[in-house]
């Protein structure tokens, strides 16, 4: 608000005096990333471009036999098919700074632009991969009768998705856990994204009580989540989302790395000169690609704010 000035008294704001602004760009926010710490990203240096086709050899499993004392060993001749994941996604950002512009800013722009279209980058990666990637789950990894062995998970399901309240989330993270263990899914390395409102209700949950997951302080004190059931809580903002006869539900997500291969690569960044006016043209190409290799090691929950 500009300060009053008295009658006939000159106003010599944006004349004499300029116009300060601030050398502190204001801070964004942005949405924490998680894609790295779920997959399996061993194949990243090998993209060099679009379009390109990195194969994967599977391990074969080794069959287990009965033995009787003396008899004739059947030799097993083991053979896996290999798994090809395209690279056939591929994302930009491009943006021009005018020579005057650039001459007359007193805050490096271009480099805080740049860091913000990477952020922006991973942010627009992973929401395509979560998009559908609840979708690749083992069949019996999901719905109202979750389970390979027993059929006795209930993960909701489209019409009656689970209903989650702080009383009941606990027990949709174990069900979870347990459609896994029936897979023999290694419990080592789990990873579980939960969206805000889930995370909020586990720390209104019984995980108040610091003693139930062996903890000196409680989960509603210090903010952390850690490890549940074996899964690694990860909060995100990232899960896909659907209308359910008008109620707004989020696909969840978890499962162990080797469940997703995902390979991304930076393959062009460049400032060139602007062909057409005077300044520079600034551009970065990421191209990726992803692939489930073993869907009993994903699982999804279909949940509703109960």
């Amino acid at each position: 608000m500009a300060i009053a000035i008295a009658a006939n008294h000159p106003n010599y704001n944006g004349n004499q005096i300029p116009k300060v602004f601030s050398k502190k760009l204001l801070k964004k926010f942005y949405d924490a990333t998680i894609l790295a710490a779920i997959s399996n990203t061993d194949y990243e240096g090998e993209i060099k471009k679009a379009g390109q086709e990195l194969t994967i050899r599977t391990v074969p499993t080794i069959l287990i036999k009965d033995y009787v004392k003396g008899q004739n060993l059947d030799f097993q001749l083991p053979n896996s098919d290999p798994v090809t994941m395209t690279i056939d996604y591929g994302k930009y950002w491009a943006f021009v700074l005018d020579t005057v512009d650039a001459a007359q800013m007193d805050i490096p722009a271009v480099d805080a632009w740049s860091l913000d279209a990477s952020e922006q980058m991973k942010i627009a990666i992973e929401d395509s991969v979560f998009a559908t990637l609840f979708t690749y789950a083992h069949a019996k990894n999901k719905g109202a009768t979750a389970g390979v062995k027993r059929g006795a998970y209930n993960l909701g399901t489209t019409g009656t998705p689970f209903a989650a309240t702080k009383s009941n989330i606990l027990d949709l993270i174990v069900d979870m856990g347990s459609a896994l263990d029936e897979q023999s899914v290694p419990q080592t390395g789990r990873w579980l994204a939960l969206p805000p409102f889930l995370t909020g209700m586990l720390q209104k949950s019984d995980l108040k009580d610091a003693t139930m997951m062996g903890d000196g302080t409680s989960a509603l004190r210090n903010g952390r989540l850690g490890v549940i059931s074996k899964f690694t809580i990860f909060d995100s903002n990232r899960q896909a989302m659907s209308l359910d006869g008008g109620v707004t539900c989020d696909e969840i997500v978890g499962g162990h790395p080797s469940a997703l291969a995902f390979a991304s690569q930076i393959t062009e960044s460049a400032v060139t000169d602007n062909p057409h006016g005077f300044g520079k043209l600034y551009k970065g190409l990421q191209v990726y690609g992803w692939k489930v290799l073993k869907p009993e090691a994903l699982v999804t929950a279909h949940v509703s704010k109960g």
